[in-house]
């Protein structure tokens, strides 16, 4: 009788484990470009290898070489056409990272419920200006960065580095204000710049009804840590934004737990 061989069919548990963690990372990936426009990108490249490959078998010569000179080059060419989501996934990691840190620490050092009262009073202004701005439809984007990039905030912005409080946002988006337009930058709970121009988000899968303000919001999120606050010209509503995720008309007090589980 004849035998086969199945050593080729073996897996190790080390090999289910590298599966499965590929797996994860490709999962994580996708998650991350869903509905943004460099789904289509990918799925470009990928024809453009499919076509590599036909022309190939048919010996066709010339387009081989042009296709194969480009897909020689793909590792860089992936880079710069997918630098912000490279930059968001390392982005969602170190922020995984440094989170788990600082509970750590907070854990260690300070008590959790001395912490939170402290956080809550910090909010407290943020909170009532936008239940102000709200009530008074005054339109209003306000952006939450664990730290401050001169480079990204700075050079589109007027630097103010100003104590936080509710007349002083207030102020600033007061419709006849020179700063209205645009977004605050607040970094812990100190604000840093007005007026700044953000990113807007390139996602294809946003409401049409959405304006610059929630695009902004969107987009900040999606290339950065940040989180974002808006309130609507039109309609008064709060809306949060959070790795490029949008939560629309929250109350105040939504308003209030999200901010102190994110900043």
């Amino acid at each position: 009788m004849e035998s086969f061989d199945l050593s080729f069919f073996s897996i190790r548990l080390l090999d289910a484990i590298d599966i499965i963690l590929v797996a994860i990372i490709l999962y994580y990936i996708y998650s991350l470009i869903r509905g943004t426009i460099a789904v289509n990108i990918l799925i470009g490249l990928g024809l453009i290898y499919v076509i590599y490959i036909i022309v190939r078998q048919f010996n066709m010569h010339l387009l081989t070489e042009i296709f194969g000179g480009f897909i020689s080059v793909g590792s860089i060419a992936l880079i710069v056409v997918f630098q912000q989501e490279i930059r968001r996934f390392l982005i969602h990691i170190g922020k995984n990272i440094s989170v788990r840190r600082k509970n750590l620490l907070w854990s260690i050092f300070v008590n959790k419920k001395t912490a939170d009262q402290d956080n809550r009073a910090h909010l407290k202004p943020i909170i009532d200006a936008c239940r102000s701005m709200s009530k008074s439809y005054t339109g209003a984007l306000l952006v939450f960065s664990k730290y401050f990039d001169e480079e990204y905030y700075q050079s589109s912005g007027e630097y103010i580095d100003a104590q936080l409080s509710k007349r002083l946002l207030e102020s600033i988006f007061q419709k006849n204000s020179p700063l209205h337009d645009g977004a605050v930058v607040i970094v812990d709970f100190k604000i840093k710049t007005a007026s700044c121009v953000l990113p807007l988000s390139d996602s294809e899968d946003l409401p049409l009804h959405f304006g610059l303000r929630h695009r902004a919001a969107i987009g900040v999120t999606e290339v950065s840590d940040a989180v974002a606050v808006v309130v609507s010209e039109e309609t008064g509503e709060i809306s949060f934004a959070k790795d490029g995720n949008v939560n629309m008309n929250i109350s105040h007090e939504e308003l209030e737990e999200l901010l102190n589980a994110s900043i």
